[in-house]
């Protein structure tokens, strides 16, 4: 059992201002995984603070040493990624496959942001015909609150403080109460890289304290990963206060599956894309439109791959999926298995029943669920369910398939399935959403993240991430 009784606030292991706590049980035996202080609004207060006085002589610190630090706290979070792998795995239910790649992952991410502030334009000279000068520099946008969820913490934190603190901003992270483990363990690795004080805070925190946060008058920015009913929340609050935002939100993404593409190879690829880390992914590809032609294939090949997944103890290597991360996110995975019976969808593979192996009866787990003949206008096609569940829609033409994909309230990852790459880059640019894949292809790590519509405000990655924490200034320079 871990077990942490202070917060980093400001740089620095403090006492928190209450005695509250955070009880973790594991999702897959309720068995106490640790527990964490939770954070007051006395605690924000004392971090709001402790990052203004940092704002501008961090802000002043030359970039070589702010990337020092970055590679220092690269190095630091490298080396103990087996560790924070199992922790979140054991916090939230995510596989160990999944934690452990992840994890992995993350030190190149780190370096792609390193590479990426050193050919950043901070500053260029702009000269007029007369000889006058303007100078166009990025300043920090000032103090970050970065608020994550709990599917995927440290990689959600990363995407935000990193360029944050490379841009010159101290930065408050809140993490969620389901996963305030793996945060304080990340506050321990940032205190060992030696930033100086007051640039980071870290912190787990309930609702109430988080739009304290967020509404806080020392905070400039709120950069935010979450449902898109808490993004709707945060924007509102900050438009009142002009608070710039950043705001990276739910998905319900279309893979379409066209009828030269191989049914078993779609299968394959939409194994990882739907059904990683539990289904509790915001990108994960949900809703398959599959050409009618070859729509019983199509729909033959998801179900046998959804009935040959391992779900289990998430600890274990072989599982595949593990249990939903906590007891009311369960039930409403369930109420939607339910709920797709009575809208008419048929279930191909899975279902609400209980898997059968005792072994699993204490968790929250969920057989992966693949539901044919469903239309694009029932609930299970619309909603959400963060799960391992999956719809699958027949089309008729290439024009009704970028129809369906596009008529959903969201907008953030999506994919095609083709023989033909180039036709499919066509119908890429045909439907409205951040990211898409053709054929399951990777997004590069430096290439921008981010949705349309009701899946987000702003972009996260490469430059167009970066970007997102400064501010242009123009200085005009007469002769």
């Amino acid at each position: 059992m871990r077990t942490y009784d202070q917060l980093f606030l400001g740089g620095r292991w403090t006492e928190p201002a209450t005695t509250d706590t955070f009880e973790i049980r594991s999702p897959h035996d309720r068995a106490l995984v640790g527990t964490a202080p939770k954070a007051s609004k006395a605690d924000v207060d004392r971090a709001v603070a402790a990052a203004r006085r940092a704002l501008e002589p961090w802000g002043r610190t030359p970039l070589a040493e702010r990337l020092r630090l970055v590679e220092r706290f690269n190095e630091l979070h490298a080396a103990r990624a087996d560790e924070i792998a199992e922790l979140i795995t054991a916090e939230n239910g995510s596989p160990s496959w999944f934690t452990g790649w992840t994890q992995h992952n993350l030190p190149e991410r780190t370096a792609a942001w390193l590479k990426t502030a050193r050919e950043f334009g901070w500053e260029e000279t702009l000269t007029d015909e007369a000889g006058n000068r303007t100078i166009v520099r990025a300043a920090p946008v000032g103090v970050v609150a970065a608020v994550i969820p709990w599917n995927s913490p440290h990689s959600a934190a990363l995407v935000k403080l990193i360029p944050a603190l490379l841009a010159g901003n101290p930065v408050l992270l809140k993490a969620a109460p389901e996963t305030p483990l793996d945060a304080m363990l990340l506050a321990e690795i940032f205190a060992e890289a030696g930033f100086p004080e007051g640039v980071v805070s870290v912190f787990a925190a309930d609702r109430d304290v988080s739009e304290y946060l967020v509404t806080h008058p020392g905070v400039d920015k709120i950069s935010f990963t979450g449902s898109t009913a808490a993004g709707r929340r945060i924007a509102s609050l900050a438009g009142e206060q002009f608070k710039r935002v950043g705001l990276e939100l739910g998905g319900k993404s279309a893979a379409i599956v066209l009828a030269d593409a191989d049914p078993k190879t779609v299968a394959e690829g939409i194994r990882t894309a739907t059904f990683a880390n539990n289904g509790e992914m915001c990108v994960a590809h949900t809703r398959i439109f599959a050409a009618r032609e070859r729509y019983a294939e199509v729909v033959t090949a998801l179900a046998e791959m959804a009935d040959g997944l391992v779900v289990g103890d998430p600890a274990k290597p072989d599982t595949f999926v593990g249990p939903i991360v906590r007891q009311d996110q369960y039930e409403r995975v369930l109420s939607y298995l339910r709920l797709g019976v009575e809208e008419g969808a048929r279930i191909a593979a899975g279902g609400a029943e209980p898997l059968a192996n005792p072994e699993l009866a204490d968790g929250f787990y969920v057989r992966p669920t693949v539901f044919a003949d469903v239309t694009n206008d029932m609930r299970i096609a619309r909603e959400e369910i963060f799960g391992p569940v999956l719809v699958v829609i027949p089309f008729d033409t290439e024009e009704e398939a970028i129809r369906l994909a596009n008529d959903s309230d969201y907008g953030l990852s999506g994919g095609v399935w083709t023989a033909d790459a180039e036709h499919g880059v066509e119908l890429a640019r045909a439907v409205r959403t951040g990211t898409f894949h053709v054929n399951g292809a990777p997004r590069h790590g430096n290439a921008s993240f981010g949705g349309f519509k009701a899946s987000g405000v702003g972009r996260e990655y490469g430059s167009h991430g970066l970007a997102e924490f400064v501010e242009w200034q123009a200085i005009a320079v007469g002769r």
